[in-house]
């Protein structure tokens, strides 16, 4: 009888063994199929027209977090099929935002991103812009003190280390990261910093000196970029602080500039807009936290967008995916137009 228990208990110790060995060969062999582009093999790819940016936003998961979902490894390792000349990500690249969270495990977070993101994109070759998000180095203040320094502190560092391999042409880069400019094919580019709601006096000041400059003039294209959008289009931050104040002000300045678009992220869902004469780009989350959009049945999904631009005519054609099953996102299943305080947001086709 002992030799039967004995016997028992080795089998079950090494069937154990021998399942932990194949399912850490799973998840490594998981690991490895959402990193080959070869995957999707039947990946719709849009023609191209003069100018084509992958956008991409809120790729970070819950706080702390050094891990990606798999959909981020997966769209990072498929973007050499659409041979973009840019790669766009509007915000919230890390998962901070939090007091707890000490300098180590900032880095970390940084050298997470730089491993799943960044470096393939440089490995691509591929020039690769960004706006700073909440979760990246807000720039809440508190009794005019800044809430997340070190955050920020330590997101300006690691970006400086970068920029020289970004592959872009920077127009000015006094303070970079948080606000800049650059061009690309005859492109302009203003990146603020939109990580509150709040934009500053000085940065007001410097995004109308920005926007009169020659180097911005002298394009047949204008593009602006920030993290939290002009306008709420997301049920779920359909409230004060979750979307720039004085959105009006901010869209008329845009638009007396001639800016054609503006891309922002942070609330997790994929509107094409427009109102008055400003194109609004409203990117979804590739992240965790999908939301549903205002007025809208369509269930929340992670999305990437495929942004082709004539520059002749400055029309824009989106072409938006599931992240998850990768088909495509029509235009039809989004709403007609989403309420805001300042007049409907019409649907980019309409």
């Amino acid at each position: 009888m002992k030799r039967y228990i004995w016997l028992f208990s080795v089998g079950f110790i090494i069937s154990v063994c021998f399942g932990c060995v194949w399912l850490d060969r799973r998840v490594e062999l998981a690991d490895n199929i959402t990193a080959t582009p070869a995957i999707i093999e039947d990946l719709y790819i849009p023609p191209r027209k003069d100018f084509r940016i992958v956008v991409i936003s809120d790729l970070n998961s819950q706080y702390g977090s050094t891990e990606y979902e798999p959909e981020v490894k997966q769209a990072i390792a498929l973007i050499p099929q659409w041979q973009p000349d840019l790669v766009l990500c509007s915000g919230d690249m890390i998962a901070g935002q939090k007091a707890s969270l000490t300098k180590k495990q900032i880095q970390s977070m940084w050298a997470a991103f730089d491993r799943h993101v960044a470096a393939p994109l440089r490995d691509y070759g591929i020039p690769f812009a960004f706006t700073i998000g909440n979760h990246d180095g807000s720039g809440a203040i508190k009794d005019r003190t800044l809430i997340f320094e070190q955050e920020r502190d330590l997101a300006r560092r690691y970006w400086h280390r970068e920029q020289q391999q970004l592959g872009l042409d920077f127009v000015d880069r006094a303070n970079f990261p948080f606000y800049y400019s650059f061009q690309q094919d005859g492109i302009f580019f203003l990146v603020w910093d939109a990580s509150t709601q709040n934009i500053s006096k000085q940065q007001l000041a410097w995004v109308k000196q920005t926007l009169n400059t020659s180097a911005a003039q002298q394009t047949t294209t204008r593009i602006a970029i920030g993290h939290l959008p002009l306008y709420p289009i997301a049920a779920a931050k359909d409230k004060p602080g979750e979307y720039l104040a004085d959105g009006s002000q901010l869209r008329s300045l845009l638009e007396q500039n001639q800016v054609e678009l503006y891309v922002s992220g942070h609330h997790h869902a994929y509107y094409p807009g427009k109102i008055g004469e400003l194109k609004l780009l409203h990117a979804g989350a590739l992240g965790q936290g999908a939301r549903q959009l205002i007025d809208s049945d369509l269930l929340p999904t992670q999305t990437i967008t495929v942004l082709d631009l004539d520059v002749t005519t400055s029309q824009l054609a989106y072409t938006t995916y599931d992240a998850k099953t990768w088909e495509l996102i029509s235009l039809n299943q989004l709403p007609t137009s989403i309420p805001s305080y300042d007049g409907e947001i019409l649907r980019d086709d309409m």
